[in-house]
């Protein structure tokens, strides 16, 4: 089954649109005729996205400035949306911290797993029920392929991501006979597709070029996995070799060195 079919009154909704994974899959979405409601916490980046999209495919694209790593804006966002038809809806809005855990900033940390875990726990719940009622819908929740390996240094980013990949498994599976899909992205490393040198990271100088993912493959390979109800996606070739090193490496090995690495992200 192919993803639902665009509708004058339906609407596919992104957390995390003004940038990164988000914002290229709300550019697919609107070039496949999907209206769209875009939410992160930048109104100005998201309506200037807007603009755009209206203009260069005809849709209707609705703004909704957002934190969710405030409770109650995800209660502002659930509100509303609670008379809109939403057929499709992508997680992607996320953050991490790096370094020891106990030397994190204690507010920043439970604003990421506000953000990584429980928002994305609501707002699934939150669009389910009339998905299934109508017997149609898909859902992909970014998690991460490090959420398959505990990681030092990496401590909550990794508990959050683990969790939304247990979570959107189970429920691919559990909605299986409702017309509903549920499909986990679960990157590694995705960047844009040119980084300044000033702007390059210590990662982004060590990890060659082709090897990386980059936000417009990732998307396309995403809505193709969606559009045949795949239970997780993981785009790139770098992404794939973190996959399957991470399912078959001794956990006593992998994680001292992966937190080696981390640490100095930090």
């Amino acid at each position: 089954m192919p993803l639902p079919i665009p509708g004058a009154n339906s609407r596919a909704l992104i957390t995390g649109a003004s940038q990164g994974i988000g914002e290229a899959l709300a550019r697919d979405l609107a070039k496949f005729g999907h209206n769209l409601i875009i939410v992160a916490r930048r109104e100005q980046v998201l309506q200037e996205l807007a603009d755009e999209l209206e203009q260069a495919h005809g849709v209707i694209v609705d703004v909704h400035a957002a934190d969710l790593s405030q409770p109650d804006e995800v209660a502002g966002l659930i509100e509303a949306i609670a008379d809109k038809e939403i057929n499709i809806l992508i997680n992607s809005a996320g953050i991490a911290s790096f370094g020891p855990f106990l030397e994190q900033d204690w507010t920043y940390e439970k604003n990421q797993f506000q953000l990584n875990a429980t928002a994305v726990f609501e707002l699934t719940h939150a669009v389910l029920p009339a998905m299934v009622k109508r017997g149609e819908g898909a859902i992909c929740n970014v998690g991460s392929a490090a959420g398959n390996v505990p990681i030092p240094n990496n401590a909550t980013y990794v508990f959050t991501k683990a969790g939304v990949n247990a979570f959107t498994e189970a429920l691919h599976y559990e909605l299986k006979k409702t017309g509903v899909h549920c499909t986990l992205l679960a990157p590694g490393p995705v960047r844009a597709n040119e980084i300044p040198a000033a702007e390059q990271s210590i990662v982004d100088k060590v990890v060659p070029d082709f090897l990386w993912t980059t936000y417009e493959s990732c998307a396309a390979e995403t809505l193709e996995a969606m559009s045949k109800n795949k239970r997780r996606v993981v785009p790139g070739p770098l992404s794939k070799a973190m996959n399957t090193v991470s399912s078959y490496a001794p956990t006593g090995l992998l994680s001292p060195v992966m937190g080696w690495f981390y640490a100095r992200m930090s």
